[in-house]
């Protein structure tokens, strides 16, 4: 049973980084600065940094999803039975091109197999305050902050990094002509630039911080039943390696949802996002606050749009939605059915 939970484990880790790699960094592609490939690939990279230093920085996440949910000693069946409600909501999802929260899924799977492996040691008080609120906070922070930094920051800089100026050119005296119109490229500014540099390092960080954030909380479903001889620090390189996989291998379909059909995303913009995403995820993965990198990086994105919400892809934002509201209960059941096969 403790090989099944290791493979399990890394399955969905493998999942989350097919599903959560490419949202730290879908504005680059989105803002045509890069192919979605070459942003996986940085995003991986700064992903791999975040869960090796998860440990260190974000053991009162570790520690939440140890027993702050469920406070029984876990068994195998039990933990077996939150994994595959997880992995399996969450791979659906990627299948269907629907970013959805790891976050979300294990909790609603922690509540589905706890409900019938142990009723009575569910931490029902505790979590609206320690996961809810956060969970849905969270969105709405991330649109605010995002909708102010935009604002902000298209006053300071130009949007575009090459403009096309109008030349009046000459005709001939007595000439009904229209008057031609030429154009010539002008270089990027100093500023504009600055912001290219930023976008790249924002969106890095922004996948360094869900790194930080998701790796904890799978590395403490996993230490529910460790295989023999392996440590928690070695559990969590096999999760990093696994996550780093699923990201290179499947992360383009997630990616390509966010990059371009939540809304259309200049350079400036896709740099505030993901300086809103970076910070309120880093700061949750330290605070021990269990935030979504789906739906901060989601309302980050939407957040652009500000008050012009006739920019957002109305079907897609229904589309993550659904997915979301979706997620906790299909989880729950898929491992509370899970649990009643295996106890």
């Amino acid at each position: 049973m403790e090989v099944l939970v290791l493979v399990l484990v890394l399955l969905l880790a493998a999942a989350n980084g097919a599903n959560d790699v490419p949202k730290g960094v879908a504005t680059l592609a989105g803002a045509g600065v890069t192919k979605i490939r070459t942003a996986i690939a940085w995003g991986t990279v700064a992903t791999t940094l975040g869960c090796l230093v998860s440990l260190t920085l974000a053991s009162k996440m570790t520690d939440l999803f140890s027993k702050g949910i469920v406070s029984a000693k876990p068994t195998p069946a039990f933990t077996v039975a939150v994994l595959v409600g997880t992995i399996f909501w969450v791979v659906l999802a990627t299948v269907l091109k629907l970013p959805v929260s790891t976050t979300h899924a294990l909790v609603g799977s922690l509540l589905g197999a706890g409900s019938l492996f142990a009723g009575s040691a569910v931490e029902w008080n505790g979590l609206l305050g320690k996961v809810v609120q956060p969970l849905l906070l969270s969105i709405l922070v991330a649109y605010a902050i995002s909708a102010v930094l935009g604002i902000i920051t298209r006053k300071v800089v130009t949007i575009r990094t090459a403009r096309r100026e109008r030349i009046q050119a000459p005709v001939p005296d007595g000439d009904t002509a229209p008057v031609a119109t030429l154009t010539r490229q002008v270089e990027p500014t100093k500023a504009q630039q600055a912001i290219g540099i930023a976008h790249w390092a924002t969106s890095g960080l922004a996948s360094f911080a869900r790194g930080l954030n998701d790796a904890p909380k799978i590395v403490a479903i996993g230490t529910f039943a460790l295989v023999g001889g392996m440590t928690p620090t070695g559990l969590l390189f096999a999760v990093t390696a696994a996550m780093a996989v699923g990201g290179v291998v499947a992360g383009s379909r997630i990616a390509d949802r966010l990059a371009y059909s939540v809304i259309k995303i200049p350079h400036v913009e896709g740099f505030t996002a993901n300086l809103t995403t970076a910070s309120l995820v880093g700061l949750g993965a330290i605070l021990g606050l269990p935030m979504s990198t789906t739906q901060v990086s989601a309302g980050a994105i939407s957040g652009i749009a500000a008050n012009d919400l006739s920019r957002l892809n109305k079907k897609t934002v229904r589309d993550l939605l659904i997915a979301w509201l979706c997620t906790p209960p299909v989880a729950a059941a898929v491992a509370a059915g899970a649990y009643l096969l295996l106890a």
